[in-house]
């Protein structure tokens, strides 16, 4: 039996439908049962529980062949990076309690530094947290640049008309769908073949700059001359709490991107095939941000 945190998040959704269609059983954990009744109707069984109760967690994971493991994002939380800590702390006392022996769990490239990446400061807690855990192997998938990170482009250009933020237009980041990464947790899953304390980098189907992702936007929505600009800190920070993120965590999320303008995170592993996953950026557009961008544009 496998059990999945976030099952109904972008990777873990992704995580318990590939187990399932694989003939395992799964079993799904989150805050609200009512959420997992998709995943129940295809044989899935539903635990409910906060990640901050370890007790619980701990009965959610006893019996468990390998958990699927994440720190869920909480874009208003007013101290995430605390909040962060205390879900590791449960979960790696539930992992602890119920004996559980595998983990593949959700990372992400720049988890190699210990401080000044905002939320990915979390994963790199969690990490060495984690290889505390007497007699756990644990893979820790360390994903790219999530294309989903560019569906608040959308209103972003519907008010400005055009595509912005707090990264460097020419900076090439590996981008990569989630969908991708959930598939690759799965495959890790059911085939348990790491040992000891591993790090796996996705780097998605190739590196992409905002400015070669506004062209390829432009072109599917038909706005053939929209571009890409870099915003300072102060004025994202106020952008995105009036989109509904705490300061806290759009400070967060800055403090990320100066991380990735200066260098400072980046991907460790040279591109190769088996970090290589196979959605096109275009294909995501095409599939994903365009029915988004219809849909506010039907809704306005």
């Amino acid at each position: 039996m496998y059990v999945v945190l976030g099952a109904t998040g972008n990777t873990g959704s992704v995580v318990a439908k590939a187990l399932l269609d694989g003939r395992q059983k799964v079993r799904v954990v989150g805050r609200n049962k009512e959420r997992l009744a998709g995943l129940v109707m295809l044989g899935a069984e539903a635990f409910e529980a906060n990640l901050m109760d370890s007790g619980v967690l701990t009965k959610a994971f006893t019996g468990a062949r390998a958990v699927y493991a994440l720190l869920p994002p909480d874009y208003a939380s007013t101290d995430y990076r605390a909040q962060q800590d205390k879900e590791t702390n449960s979960i790696s006392s539930a992992l602890e309690a119920a004996g559980v022996t595998h983990v593949v769990a959700l990372s992400s490239f720049g988890a190699d530094k210990p401080d000044k990446t905002g939320p990915v400061a979390g994963l790199h807690a969690m990490e060495e947290r984690f290889r505390q855990i007497p007699k756990l192997n644990a893979l820790y998938l360390r994903a790219g640049y999530f294309m989903e990170n560019t569906l608040p482009q959308v209103g972003i250009m519907k008010s400005l008309g055009m595509m912005a933020g707090p990264v460097r237009a020419d900076l090439a980041l590996p981008m990569i769908a989630t969908r991708d990464i959930g598939a690759a947790a799965a495959d890790a899953l059911m085939g348990l073949d790491f040992t000891g304390h591993q790090t796996r980098e996705l780097l998605g189907h190739k590196d992409l700059t905002y400015s070669q992702m506004a062209k390829i936007i432009g072109a599917a929505t038909g706005i053939a001359d929209l571009t890409y600009t870099q915003l300072p800190a102060e004025q994202v920070i106020q952008a995105m709490t009036q989109m509904g993120f705490s300061k806290n965590m759009a400070t967060l999320m800055c403090e990320m991107s100066d991380a990735l303008n200066s260098g400072y995170m980046s991907a460790l592993e040279p591109r190769s095939q088996a970090n290589t996953t196979p959605t096109l950026f275009d294909e995501f557009v095409h599939n994903v941000f365009v029915p988004a961008y219809k849909a506010q544009a039907t809704s306005a």
